[in-house]
């Protein structure tokens, strides 16, 4: 499964790293958005489970992954410029679905906002709009540790807590890539997390009444930091929105084992294009505010 690879320019501002996994089986294109410090990478398992049902388009943000060595890194990004990026994206690979990750729901929120036309459906997984107590203190720690340039902490941060239920190897890899990142790249890091302690909750909620078409809220049952009742509040500014919740898992979802990744490409699938997801029989979707249980 070898990807069409393309550096694309962003109207002259930014150079974007890109990944598209082409199915001449499929007849609707994903593009996926990172969370906070994650790259193409982030996403192979839930590239092994939408392709080849669906073309899926991968890429790095401009301070990050293969990006990076394409950008100057001369000031850093906000989320509506994250935004503004995959809406061009969208255009660019004439997208149908999004499908984002953690704090990548920022991002994508953002971008739906915008109506984008092309976009039918799309998957906000492990995100909700509060910032709860646990993760009030997950970053505050993790401001903490940037703010001491302490790399060490930062990587066992992650593990410590988003991660905790995560294989042993994929804490190796988690550790070794975020304790090595690059300045301007903790630097991004930090601003984002300024921004999210300083941000209004109230306007997040508000922000997504413009989004219209069909959302799908994904979290894992054992996820305090994204937890699943906190993402329903977006039950009502998203009046087109659905629930689910993935048993025994924790914020990672399909990374953290056979049965939780088996069951979230599932639900996804269903969701996105039940035609060719005959794996999702038994499954349904519940409207508005309810919750599926995987």
């Amino acid at each position: 499964m070898k990807p069409e690879i393309a550096v694309l320019d962003i109207q002259g501002q930014y150079r974007i790293h890109t990944e598209h996994y082409r199915s001449e089986s499929a007849h609707r294109t994903i593009i996926l958005v990172n969370g906070s410090m994650s790259t193409t990478a982030s996403f192979a398992q839930t590239l092994k489970n939408l392709h080849p049902a669906l073309n899926v388009v991968l890429y790095d943000q401009p301070y990050a992954g293969q990006s990076k060595p394409h950008n100057p890194h001369h000031s850093l990004l906000t989320n509506e410029l994250e935004a503004h990026v995959l809406l061009e994206l969208i255009e660019h690979f004439n997208a149908h679905y999004v499908l984002s990750f953690s704090w990548g729901g920022l991002v994508a929120l953002a971008a739906l906002a915008e109506q984008p036309q092309r976009i039918e459906k799309a998957v906000i997984s492990s995100f909700s709009p509060a910032i709860n107590t646990a993760m009030q203190d997950y970053l505050e720690r993790g401001r903490h540790g940037l703010a001491r340039g302490d790399r060490t902490l930062l990587g066992h941060l992650v593990n410590d807590t988003l991660g905790k239920h995560l294989p042993h190897l994929f804490k190796r890899f988690n550790f070794r890539h975020i304790s090595t990142l690059a300045d301007h790249e903790y630097a991004q890091m930090h601003f984002h997390i300024d921004h999210l302690l300083a941000s209004d909750y109230a306007s997040r909620l508000k922000a997504a009444e413009r989004i219209a078409i069909p959302v799908l809220f994904i979290n894992g049952e054992w996820d305090e930091y994204t937890a699943a009742k906190d993402a329903r509040q977006f039950a009502h500014p998203v009046t087109n929105s659905q629930f689910a919740i993935v048993d025994n898992t924790g914020h990672f979802l399909d990374m953290e084992h056979t049965a939780a990744s088996r069951h979230t490409k599932s639900v996804v699938l269903d969701f996105l294009n039940p035609v060719q997801s005959p794996s999702s029989a038994g499954l349904t979707m519940t409207p508005s505010g309810e919750h599926i249980r995987l």
